[in-house]
């Protein structure tokens, strides 16, 4: 559901998102549960013609790359632990990394214009919108196309409106607060399993440190 733009509260990240609503039913309070998180993200704006302009202008680099296809295993190992670390199958899927990279190495060598990377991207995230910083400023009501890929490898796509936009006090990119406006509800159930998982693990990690 959208979120209210005229209540609002300053998280630990550098965009201001809307607060959650006093009266609602546990399902949709489940909804406006945020994190702050570094997920792959990709963005473009969505114009009124539906065609989508790419917003990063920089070249993919092989750092780039590199970044885009080993998180995903990354995740994977600090959700398995041990079990992966000893198991069989770690070696293949480092192997299918190694050549993912190789691949989109050669294809950016060839067909520059052909490789638009997913990169990793701080943001505050909810069910209902997402906030990170842009080098781009857009403006109030802008359409977004969203992709974002959680830990450890599910695709989210959706549709967001920019709400808010507030200029970084170093001068370097702008804060961009959004509401999703197209999600399906299935993407959206697992957006929340996702910060309610990342809760958990983040309260019992505090704990074991204070234990």
């Amino acid at each position: 559901m959208p979120h209210n733009p005229e209540s609002s509260q300053t998280m630990a990240s550098p965009v201001t998102i809307s607060s959650m609503p006093s009266q609602h039913s546990a399902d949709e309070r489940r909804e406006w549960i945020r994190i702050d998180d570094r997920v792959l993200m990709e963005y473009r704006l969505l114009t009124e013609t539906g065609t989508l302009v790419p917003v990063e202008r920089t070249p993919t680099t092989p750092e780039m790359i590199s970044a885009a296809v080993t998180k995903p295993t990354a995740d994977l190992l600090a959700r398995t632990g041990e079990s992966l670390v000893g198991s069989p199958v770690l070696p293949w899927i480092m192997k299918v990394d190694y050549m993912l990279e190789v691949i989109l190495n050669a294809l950016v060598v060839s067909q520059p214009s052909s490789v638009a990377m997913a990169r990793p991207t701080d943001v505050n995230l909810s069910g209902g919108g997402v906030g990170f910083v842009s080098p781009r400023e857009f403006a109030s009501g802008d359409h977004l196309a969203i992709k974002l890929i959680l830990p450890p490898f599910t695709l989210i796509q959706a549709q967001a409106k920019v709400i808010r936009i507030i200029p970084q006090t170093d001068g370097h990119g702008f804060a961009i607060a959004t509401e999703f406006v197209d999600l399906k509800a299935d993407d959206q159930e697992l957006l929340i399993r996702h910060i309610l998982h990342a809760q958990a693990e983040r309260l019992r990690a505090r704990r074991n440190q204070t234990g």
